[in-house]
């Protein structure tokens, strides 16, 4: 059961989710990931991340919000989001309930910038997961650093492992270690030095954006070992 494919009901809508085991065949967690606001389930960044987490012996299932799936350009607002991830995650436990335990016991959600939020807001709401995994949190508009997107964050209570970029125009360093002293769950930032939003890195740091990606991978299937299932 290497590969699926589904359509999601939410609400009156229905949108394409589609499941990726570990390129070994075999999940250490399972990764419900949300795309950002420009992107899609199917984007160049949104690919990447999978296929470097899967590599990493992470399942990851990818999927649509409403808005990208009818190919509308306008986010939906933050209630629909939360309800598109809540629906997929349902329909992931009741496809996958047969499946190996740690698929269906170590889930994980979270995602891209505005799909990593809308997951957040879901854990601060006692959504059940083992953990919550950001890439790119968007903790402010770019250029407006006062509209901080962080007041959930205390609520949290699940696992955090978070990415951000130093060069990220939506999460100025300074102001998310200041918003982090408010959390008291695990928390494990990690910042990616030279990249930005999209966790590009320049050619002049020696670098390539795969080799970003593979260790994002790394850092985060040596946290997903370290959570209970």
């Amino acid at each position: 059961m290497s590969a699926m494919e589904w359509k999601v009901a939410v609400g009156p809508d229905r949108v394409t989710a589609v499941y990726e085991s570990g390129t070994a065949g075999d999940d250490a967690a399972l990764f419900v990931c949300a795309h950002g606001a420009g992107g899609s389930m199917s984007d160049k960044g949104m690919l990447a991340t999978a296929a470097a987490l899967r590599s990493a012996g992470i399942g990851v299932v990818r999927f649509n919000f409403v808005y990208k799936e009818k190919g509308d350009r306008r986010p939906d607002f933050m209630p629909k989001l939360m309800d598109t991830v809540s629906a997929v995650v349902d329909r992931v436990r009741y496809e996958l309930r047969s499946a190996p335990e740690s698929r269906a016991n170590r889930l994980l959600i979270g995602g891209r910038s505005m799909g990593g939020r809308a997951a957040s807001m879901l854990a601060a709401r006692g959504f059940e997961a083992a953990g919550l995994l950001l890439l790119a949190y968007p903790l402010h508009p770019a250029g407006k650093p006062e509209q901080l997107r962080d007041a959930h964050l205390p609520q949290i209570r699940m696992p955090v492992l978070c990415f951000s970029g130093t060069r990220d125009p939506l999460c100025t360093p300074a102001l998310m270690e200041r918003a982090l002293t408010t959390v008291t769950t695990p928390w494990q930032m990690e910042w990616v030095g030279g990249a930005d939003h999209s966790f590009h890195v320049l050619k002049s740091s020696g670098r390539t954006d795969a080799g970003v990606m593979a260790g994002i991978a790394a850092v985060s299937r040596a946290w997903v070992d370290r959570i209970p299932a």
